[in-house]
């Protein structure tokens, strides 16, 4: 048998657990480390909060995953910068190697005036908070009767979803930097709020910029056609569109809180054969009583890895060898070097490309690069794996304390890499006995049939 090793992986999204499964199957122990309480990442917060089925498909194979004995799951434990553990805390307590799917967990700003205003946040935090993702179900979100939604994708519709279906706010105004037919939403998707749209509102929106879009070559009629349809919005509650429009400003109330968005009117230019948004210097003020962004996310720079224009920075190099390694390897500009034993997958590689399938898919490619990097180091033999195996006993626990605490107890045991990691992650890890208590029986059930091996 290959000799194995004991990798790290943060962040127990698609992209990790699929990963973890993997580097399971090559024989590697894994350690994931996740942010959240429970594993799944955008799986589990991230999809739409009435989109059970999908959700509990995607639980069942994570289940089946985690509960391999080679593979130990760590939620509510935060890795990065002024963090109780940093990746270099990761590579001194002796993991042969870092995988990182932390996905993108950053957010992005448009850098405008007044964007932090009580009233304005970005969609990532609205849809943790509906999801009932600690601490962001903790928070307290005004959302007014107005709202306007930035961006025109599959996120867009999933908040609209959540405020005219289950909020029942007033009205949803979509602003959008370009025309209808530049969407990115998905129509099987925009069937979820199609009955809260305003047709004649929509109507009179294509008629304002229908000379901006004939003069891109875009057909009119065949544009009003698809996008307007008959029948008034159900409820009373209202879905519009105001197309070729970028945000300048939050305008704020008397009590700082939204009360309008400025925006600056378009028009659409072809550049490289593409439809591009080009500023007239036109203003437009947009009542509302809450903006939320959804213009997509970048990865977070906190995290510790080289870090430029909302990614991580990877080597540039073509290497031999398909995928090409180079592009799952963190790269340092300053030093011009790959930095060595640590590698980035899903999200963390790539922010916000594709669902579940393509995390799934770009962790299993950057896995067998992974691999290939295991198998030309020397790791712990097997022989030293089964007997720190016999060793330990499987535990279930309830809260961090109890674990750290068998950890501890148990350090004498087994190889000296795994009683250091044992040891070192308790030392690191003090501060989780705040999460024990009413969080224990959650964590217990997050990670149950997961087998803590040390």
């Amino acid at each position: 048998m290959p000799e194995q090793h004991l990798v790290a992986v943060v962040g127990a999204g698609p992209a990790g657990i699929y990963g973890a499964r993997k580097l399971a199957e090559a024989g590697h122990r894994v350690v994931l480390l996740n942010r959240d309480i429970k594993p799944g990442g955008l799986a589990e917060y991230g999809i739409y909060v009435e989109k059970e089925k999908m959700k509990t498909g995607l639980r069942k194979q994570f289940k089946k995953i985690l509960a391999d004995p080679k593979v130990f799951y760590l939620g509510h434990v935060t890795i990065g910068q002024n963090q109780a553990l940093t990746l270099n805390d990761l590579r001194t307590i002796g993991f042969g190697v870092i995988v990182v799917t932390a996905g993108a967990q950053g957010t992005k700003k448009l850098g405008i005036e007044g964007e932090d205003t009580l009233g304005v946040y970005h969609a990532k935090d609205v849809v943790y908070y509906y999801n009932s993702l600690p601490p962001f179900s903790q928070r307290t979100f005004e959302i007014g009767r107005r709202v306007a939604i930035i961006g025109m994708g599959n996120v867009m519709v999933d908040i609209a979803n959540w405020l005219l279906n289950l909020k029942k706010i007033d009205q949803v105004v979509v602003v959008a930097r370009r025309g209808p037919t530049e969407k990115a939403y998905d129509d099987n998707e925009f069937e979820y709020v199609e009955p809260y749209l305003d047709n004649a509102d929509m109507k009179q929106e294509i008629e304002r910029i229908a000379p901006h879009l004939a003069a891109v070559g875009q057909n009119v009629d065949e544009i009003m056609k698809k996008f307007v349809k008959q029948g008034e919005p159900a409820e009373g509650r209202r879905l519009t569109f105001r197309y070729l429009c970028s945000p300048t400003k939050v305008i704020a109330n008397d009590q700082g809180r939204v009360a309008a968005l400025e925006a600056e009117e378009n028009e659409m230019v072809l550049q490289d054969g593409r439809t591009v948004a080009k500023g007239t210097g036109k203003t437009r003020r947009i009542e509302v009583d809450c903006v939320i962004y959804a213009i997509g996310d970048q990865v977070d720079a906190a995290l510790g890895l080289p870090f430029s224009r909302g990614a991580f920075v990877t080597n540039p190099e073509k290497l031999p060898g398909d995928p090409n390694p180079a592009a799952y390897q963190p790269y340092d500009p300053e030093t011009k070097k790959a930095l060595d034993g640590i590698f980035v997958a899903g999200w963390s590689r790539n922010a916000s490309v594709g669902l579940v399938g393509v995390a799934k898919q770009d962790a299993e490619r950057g896995m067998k690069v992974v691999n290939q990097y295991l198998a030309s180091k020397e790791g712990l033999s097997s022989g030293d794996m089964e007997a720190d195996r016999a060793a330990a006993q499987k535990r279930r626990c309830g809260c961090y304390e109890r674990r750290y605490r068998t950890a501890r107890k148990r350090r004498t045991r087994g190889s000296p890499r795994t009683q250091n990691l044992g040891l070192q992650i308790h030392q690191r890890r003090q501060d989780a006995r705040s999460h024990c208590g009413a969080q224990g029986g959650e964590i217990g059930r997050a990670t149950k049939r997961v087998s803590l091996q040390y």
